[in-house]
């Protein structure tokens, strides 16, 4: 038997808990969602942010394709940042064979967000396959991608990343990008999407639970959200903490617990396998089948 089928036959015998979390619906709420069902939670999708693409980072986008002849690396730190490039070269006019770049080109990726680096999309890059090198950190969070993609030597790294509009951003990106250039990367940043606060009413399903077992952040700019419109409520966290004595806080990885802290927001349980979402779903079993928060 498997790990996880064994989870599974586990999280079968405990009684079924309403868990909440607040990722994106268009990003990983789904995937996360079936995970939860599957270990038998009855999940509640409550997205505090919103993420896509938009006109204007679309043509971001394609200012920096057609030259990414001048690029060694492009560093993805996001599932929605590689969703958003591939798709603007879609609507990019092929280069002309003439204009390939020889060079090799690394891909770096977090995590199962690798699982869309496809021969098929590697493809329509303006190089040929053969010169593209996938790279996937072992530790799954930006500095981990930092430290696999070693000494940049000067060279250029392109790096699609959201521009945060109606939250303040958090230090993610931002710190990210000085690790690259503290490792001697030329850091190009480009906003290739939008992240931006749900708006007001975003947390009104939350309230209408009267019995919340778990939640769980995949961001910290989801934390935010939530925070932001239960300030339009005229409510703060503590008060929700009350309402749901039993609650447990989960997050998705350190990063997001660090970011969740910094807001204010205890955070209970930490996955500690967080390259997909299976780590936060295997802790929150665990919690309740050790019976800590009963």
């Amino acid at each position: 038997m498997t790990i996880n089928s064994l989870l599974t036959t586990t999280s079968l015998s405990l009684p079924r808990r309403t868990i909440a979390f607040t990722t994106p619906e268009n990003n990983y709420a789904s995937r996360l969602s079936l995970l939860l069902h599957n270990h038998n939670f009855i999940p509640l999708s409550c997205p505090t942010i919103v993420v896509g693409p938009t006109s204007a980072t679309k043509s971001s986008l394609l200012l920096h394709i057609s030259n990414l002849q001048h690029f060694s690396a492009v560093a993805f730190t996001s599932r929605a940042g590689i969703s958003a490039f591939f798709s603007a070269i879609n609507e990019s006019l092929p280069l002309s064979p003439s204009s390939y770049s020889e060079e090799e080109l690394l891909l770096c990726a977090l995590g199962k967000d690798a699982e869309l680096l496809t021969p098929e999309c590697i493809s329509k890059l303006p190089m040929k396959s053969n010169r593209v090198r996938i790279v996937i950190p072992s530790n799954p969070i930006p500095s981990g991608l930092v430290e696999s993609l070693g000494h940049g030597f000067g060279r250029r790294v392109l790096c699609p990343v959201p521009i945060v509009l109606g939250l303040k951003e958090p230090p993610v990106v931002p710190d990210f990008l000085r690790e690259l250039s503290s490792m001697g990367w030329i850091a190009v940043r480009v906003d290739a999407y939008e992240t931006r606060w749900a708006g007001p009413n975003c947390v009104e399903k939350l309230l209408e639970v009267s019995d919340l077992d778990g939640l769980v952040f995949t961001s910290t700019a989801e934390v935010e959200g939530l925070l932001k419109s239960l300030k339009e409520f005229g409510l703060d966290w503590d008060e929700m903490r009350k309402r749901w004595p039993r609650l447990v806080v989960a997050a998705h990885g350190p990063v997001t617990a660090s970011g969740a802290e910094r807001l204010g927001v205890r955070v209970d349980v930490v996955s500690s396998r967080f390259s997909c979402f299976d780590g936060v779903v295997e802790v929150l079993t665990h919690v309740w089948k050790e019976s800590q928060f009963s």
